[in-house]
């Protein structure tokens, strides 16, 4: 609930002490243009301005939640078991190679027709989904790129001149991409030490950078200014992720760790102390209480932000967990990459192996789900990727 202080002798025009369920708010379209379907119509509330946007993706959120914990156990076991059912029946579609050099990262984008793939050459790739043709070749790197994510709305809302991705290297560059052109529209000037990851905040108006100073950075990205330098890891910080609402940022690094932060008071709020190696990988669930780490110790930890602390530890790969990733929508499973040459799928809950995608002959660097669930990717050290889909 919200609540503003007024004095009730005033005009009608003047401030009263009134409390209001944001739910109205919440559900108010002229306040949240793109209200999910599940929330009703209401008329628009005269008494308020638009909250930040983060309370409006906290308040969907939480309102899909409930709608999921009033539908029949019979039903979610249903939905459950066919879910499992189609991941169980993954297989590899399509492989192409890449690059004359190991690729470090995949991602797809946000209309799932695009999967852009970064390279040890320097390169970044465009590549069409699913018959794996290049589209575009990216050059701005002179020294190995280690990841490239798109903005949420590129390929949906955006106009392809508008800025649409973000790629980074080892030479501390940052290249920010449109979708017409193949060298970088902009850069971010201010690293000096390698930017191995990095991660759009849910807005798109910040991205997120790990930097090998040990620290991580936020940047504006309507400014291309710096608006917050964090330290706090004695090692090397590797990735950096964003909570669905975008109220905490997650850091992992090199002194096997990780971190969640309140961005807006730059704290950090949560230690994740439990794994023995390097962290390289980090992710927030969709239910905005769990996330997840990989480790160099070949584990995953799965963690209760409202416990704080590790419910579950999953002996996942035979070697380093170079990449995982949760179900978009709604968390129901975990896809982890490892230098073991495989991928896997885990259920949840439970984080039971449902399905081991095996086919690369190197170290697979990362892998990816597609937006709309139907096609996985995975990038290797033996310079190819390849699409997953559920085999007919």
């Amino acid at each position: 609930r919200l609540e503003h202080q007024f004095q009730a002798d005033e005009p009608l025009n003047t401030p009263v002490n009134i409390t209001l369920d944001v739910s109205v708010l919440c559900a108010n379209r002229t306040l949240l243009p793109s209200l999910p379907p599940f929330l009703p119509s209401l008329p628009p509330c005269p008494f308020f301005s638009p909250l930040p946007p983060l309370i409006f993706r906290a308040m969907a959120r939480l309102a899909k939640e409930r709608e999921e914990s009033q539908r029949p156990g019979a039903e979610k076991a249903a939905r459950t078991q066919e879910l499992h059912k189609k991941l169980r029946k993954l297989a590899n579609s399509c492989s192409q190679v890449g690059d004359d050099r190991p690729i470090s990262f995949c991602q797809f984008s946000p209309n799932s027709k695009l999967l852009a793939t970064a390279s040890w050459s320097g390169l970044c790739k465009l590549w069409s989904v699913p018959d794996c043709e290049l589209v575009r070749v990216l050059r701005g790197h002179n020294e190995k790129a280690g990841a490239i994510v798109f903005h949420p709305q590129a390929t949906l809302s955006l106009s392809p001149s508008s800025l649409a991705m973000a790629s980074c290297a080892a030479d501390g560059s940052v290249c920010l991409w449109n979708l017409e052109s193949d060298t970088p529209i902009a850069e971010l000037e201010g690293h000096y030490s390698r930017v191995s990851r990095l991660n759009y905040h849910p807005s798109g108006r910040f991205i997120g950078t790990a930097c090998f100073d040990c620290s991580w950075r936020l940047w504006d990205l309507e400014t291309h200014t710096e608006v917050l330098h964090q330290e706090g890891h004695s090692k090397p910080v590797y990735n950096v992720c964003f909570h669905p609402d975008g109220s905490l940022v997650g850091s992992c690094g090199m002194d096997a760790c990780g971190r969640v932060w309140d961005l807006r008071t730059g704290k950090c709020v949560l230690l994740l102390d439990g794994h023995l190696k390097n962290v390289l990988a980090m992710d927030f669930s969709p239910n905005g209480f769990h996330v997840a780490t990989g480790s160099d110790d070949h584990t995953v930890n799965v963690w209760d932000l409202r416990r704080k602390r590790c419910i579950y530890t999953i002996p996942a790969h035979d070697n380093l967990v170079s990449h995982l990733k949760f179900q978009e929508n709604a968390g129901n499973f975990l896809i982890t990459s490892s230098y073991d040459n495989t991928a896997k799928v885990w259920a949840h809950p439970g984080w039971t192996p449902l399905k081991t995608l095996a086919g690369h002959e190197g170290k697979v660097m990362c892998i990816d789900l597609s937006p709309d669930e139907q096609y996985y990717a995975t990038a290797s050290y033996d310079r190819t990727f390849k699409l997953w889909e559920k085999e007919v």
